[in-house]
């Protein structure tokens, strides 16, 4: 199952560092980190149903405040 509430030890850490590693970054070289990022966490987790849910939360996301 899916955790959806906040379950990061120290997010804004995370958001930090994240920020941090797109900076001075293109467009597109931004975007290629996030696609090596959703890639590289996606084969740790290894569950293909719980990818295509975390896949739905997040188009949701977008598509909802569109």
């Amino acid at each position: 199952m899916l955790i959806t509430e906040t379950n990061l030890s120290s997010p804004d850490d995370f958001y930090e560092a994240l920020i941090e590693a797109h900076r001075d970054l293109s467009n597109e070289q931004s975007q290629e980190l996030n696609a090596a990022l959703i890639l590289l966490l996606a084969n740790h987790l290894g569950d293909v149903a719980l990818l295509k849910e975390a896949l739905r939360h997040a188009r949701a996301s977008v598509v909802n405040t569109a």
